[in-house]
């Protein structure tokens, strides 16, 4: 016999696979857009399913209106928000969206706690009772709340972080790792007195705490850690919805935040294992809080090239390394640096793209700004894969990038970044560095990459570069002739030799 009941359950089992097969094909670019796809429908179905029960359980016409109409605006503002943002705004936004999984979180706890322990009496009260569940309800209240408080606060933090509202710099309160783990020493205390005797003033308590610990535990992570924290508060959101889930007795909740708790958690791990630190190590404060006041080590001079000296050199190439950075992004230069890659591959030049784990501010955030432009999956290649060839490259072009290609994390045991993974870019025969500056990156350390003999500096905004570059690129003719001449000119040499 047909149920509403056993159909939504059906179709929740149905959103969930869909949300398997979303995480499947994120993970690779050429599948991304389908995953994509099947994340939208696993949605759709799960709402479609969620607004049917509700109108099964005779709703009151009211509520199913606000049920409609909260989703119409939810669903407008998202596509507003979608079709507006840059990419180079993308790690702000999903910070932005990770706090409404958290407040949504809270707000669902205080729900529980409203529907069940303040009326003790009442029937919600009497069924957990009658079942033995009634603890377990309000170890679910506390919990889902402190988790979701955390990622409210915590994600508004990263969000102004990384909106440049707020400073990069770690806070650095005396005594900061104490004052974490005495609040959540605190937590466990509040959460079995809670349990035991739930009194509103525990659960504002709880949440009050919540909300300071999620402000001071970002607030007191450094900028150069913002891609670990992303993907840290994604998987903080996940548990948030599971624990919510849990509260709603909706298995479609349990396990979506499963999926996106473990694999945010996963996330960070892999972050963490790319700069060679561990997870306790930036929760306890910013990268580079290590290093020395000041670097005395003399590395000799920096030597400047001017953008028509690296179009020459990039023309006459065999092959050349791209290996962006968060400075690609700021500058939003990757759609020049596109164009200049389809220019050289049209003169044969080998091109490739060499991305770190961690460069820019979001996992796969140079991965995502060269697909908008439309630079081929199949030449962007991760750090992993791309190493081995740093030393038969002819030209390196390192664009916004610091700490992912300092020399002195494989060679200089003293360093704040010693033994962090990095691009070798500096074993190619040429590198040019696109800077602004001559500053020291997020880890606050010199770069010794930046004053070897076989590296020059393209000072300026990366965007205005590359568009000198092109500017100055000998046609593709005047680079064809040049090959030939040398081709012509070795072949005499040979033959000279020879004779």
């Amino acid at each position: 016999m047909f149920s509403i009941e056993a159909a939504a359950s059906s179709a929740y089992i149905v959103a969930a696979l869909l949300f398997i097969l979303a995480l499947a094909g994120l993970s690779r670019h050429e599948t991304a857009k389908v995953g994509n796809t099947f994340g939208i429908a696993g949605m759709t179905v799960a709402l479609t399913a969620t607004l049917a029960l509700a109108i099964h359980h005779d709703i009151a016409p009211l509520g199913v209106a606000l049920l409609i109409g909260a989703t119409a605006i939810g669903a407008a503002i998202g596509l507003w928000r979608a079709r507006i943002v840059e990419m180079t705004g993308m790690p702000e936004l999903i910070a932005l969206l990770h706090s409404f999984v958290g407040l949504a979180a809270v707000m669902v706890g205080w729900n529980g706690y409203l529907h069940a322990e303040r009326h003790p009496n009442g029937i919600e009260a009497d069924l957990l009772r009658a079942d033995g569940l009634l603890g377990i309800h309000s170890a679910e209240v506390v919990i889902g709340i402190f988790i979701g408080a955390v990622t409210f606060t915590g994600s508004i933090v990263a969000n102004l972080k990384l909106s440049a509202r707020m400073k990069s710099a770690p806070l650095m309160l005396p005594g900061k790792n104490i004052l974490n783990v005495g609040a959540l020493v605190l937590f466990l205390g509040l959460t079995a007195w809670f349990v035991a005797d739930p009194q509103l003033w525990l659960l504002i308590a709880v949440t009050a705490l919540a909300l300071l610990v999620g402000w001071h535990l970002v607030a007191s992570i450094g900028g150069g850690d913002m891609p670990v924290v992303v993907s840290m508060l994604n998987s903080y959101s996940g548990w948030a919805a599971a624990a919510s889930g849990f509260l709603l007795c909706n298995d479609l909740l349990i396990i979506t935040g499963a999926l996106v708790g473990s694999s945010g958690a996963y996330l960070s791990y892999i972050m963490c294992k790319a700069m060679n630190r561990s997870f306790i190590s930036v929760i306890a404060g910013g990268f580079g809080l290590l290093a020395a006041p000041a670097d005395d080590t003399d590395y000799g001079k920096h030597r400047e090239i001017t953008a028509d000296s690296v179009a020459e050199l990039l023309a006459s190439a065999d092959s050349v390394i791209i290996t962006p950075g968060y400075g690609m992004a700021v500058a939003q230069a990757q759609h020049g640096v596109a164009e200049l890659t389809r220019k050289l591959r049209e003169r044969g030049v080998n091109v490739r793209f060499g991305i770190h784990p961690v460069a820019g501010r979001l996992p796969g955030h140079m991965n995502v700004l060269l697909a908008e432009a439309k630079v081929p999956y199949d030449i962007v290649l991760e750090m992993d894969e791309i190493n081995d060839d740093f030393d038969n490259t002819s030209v390196v072009v390192v664009i916004g990038a610091n700490d992912t290609v300092n020399p002195a994390a494989a060679e200089d045991p003293s360093s704040p970044i010693a033994g962090m993974p990095v691009l070798t870019v500096w074993e190619a025969d040429n590198v040019i560095v696109f800077k602004r500056s001559m500053a020291a990156g997020y880890a606050g350390v010199q770069n010794p990459l930046f004053f070897r003999q076989n590296s020059a500096m393209l000072f300026g905004d990366a965007r205005d570069r590359v568009d000198d570059i092109l500017q100055a690129l000998p046609s593709q003719h005047t680079a064809t002739t040049r090959r030939l001449d040398d081709a012509q000119v070795r072949g005499e040499l040979s033959v000279s030799t020879h004779d």
